[in-house]
């Protein structure tokens, strides 16, 4: 014998089949939740998963599509008004455990209409959250009802919630062309853009680090002997990485009480830039007027064919082929050798 139990409330119909576990309201599956619990850990849920922004667009799009459905169902009763109907959608609802809602100053020529709800389920999960904004799902729900019911799109506005502290929440209805798909769309670029501005920040960050440890270990002053500071010129520069090295070294050559200074041309990439060759004799003839010395070394014969095709003229230095032949003749100027 099939335990079936069934109810009629002011003509909507509930029914239990213990048997098979089954809730039917109207004739349809349904279930029931515990709202301050099982609804509100499934909403934390959700929010905590999805973020808060990434929720509101969900729970916004799932009321107004779920909206849109009812009215499709209610759409079909082309014998009843839709003042009725709107009657019928509260009624409905309140049964349903929905909350209370209330129709006002409906005008179905111009699409629009205002609706009051009180102690809704969404209201009561909000407030077990411990939220100070109102949910949106409901509000949405009803648009979608009223875009079936019009046929044509209907969009809302939040004016109060109850969750804020009034008496009751207030929604705005009127026409205006809704495309949840496209809200959704543009949430996803949105949180892409999101994205892409953080590791093109992070790209920045990484880029600065990596160049300041590269002007930090390129070209270091080296101060080999007394008098002596050999500074060795590593691959291409740029006109702001060969500024950058003419300050560098002309701050740090008095510090060394340098009278020579060697540029090492060995890790010179071979490309012989217009930048390194007019930062090589820019460097070269600063130093001495400082009273500094300018040796060149390491220079090999494709670097040298290279230097004598660009526009500098770097005669007024002296060559060697080694960094030893230089510092040899830096030190052979004051008289001194290596023993």
């Amino acid at each position: 014998m099939s335990d079936q139990h069934k109810l009629n409330i002011e003509g909507l119909q509930f029914e239990w089949d213990l048997d098979k576990g089954e809730f039917l309201f109207e004739g349809e599956d349904s279930v029931l939740f515990w709202i301050s619990s099982a609804m509100k850990t499934f909403f934390d849920t959700i929010e905590e998963v999805s973020g808060a922004e990434s929720t509101c667009l969900v729970m916004e799009s799932t009321g107004y599509r779920q909206g849109a459905v009812v009215g499709k169902y209610f759409e079909n009763m082309t014998d009843i008004s839709i003042e009725k109907i709107a009657g019928l959608i509260t009624n409905t609802y309140a049964s349903a455990g929905w909350g209370k809602a209330y129709i006002h100053d409906l005008d179905v020529e111009n699409y629009s209409l205002t609706v009051h709800l009180k102690d809704d389920w969404e209201y009561k999960i909000n407030k077990a959250q411990g939220k100070k904004k109102g949910g949106i799902f409901l509000a949405a729900h009803y648009a979608g009802i009223f875009t079936g019911l019009f046929k044509t799109d209907i969009w809302y506005k939040v004016i109060q919630s109850q969750i804020e502290g009034h008496e009751y929440s207030i929604i705005e209805y009127f026409p205006q062309e809704v495309n949840v798909a496209e809200n959704i769309h543009g949430l996803a670029r949105r949180k892409e853009a999101e994205q892409i501005a953080k590791l093109e920040g992070l790209v920045r960050e990484k880029t600065k680090e990596l160049k300041e440890l590269v002007q930090t270990i390129s070209s270091p002053i080296i101060p080999v002997l007394e008098g002596i500071v050999v500074v060795p010129l590593l691959g291409k520069y740029d006109e702001e990485r060969a500024d950058e090295l003419i300050v560098k070294t002309l701050y740090n050559l008095p510090k060394h009480k340098a009278s020579y200074l060697v540029l090492d041309l060995t890790g010179i990439d071979q490309n012989l830039t217009s930048y390194t060759a007019s930062m090589i004799e820019k460097l070269g003839s600063a130093a001495e007027l400082l009273g500094i010395k300018t040796i060149l070394v390491g220079i090999s014969a494709q670097l040298s064919m290279e230097i004598t095709k660009s526009d500098i003229d770097l005669n007024h230095f002296d060559f060697f082929q080694s960094l030893q032949h230089g510092i040899h003749f830096a030190l052979a100027q004051n008289g001194r050798r290596i023993i």
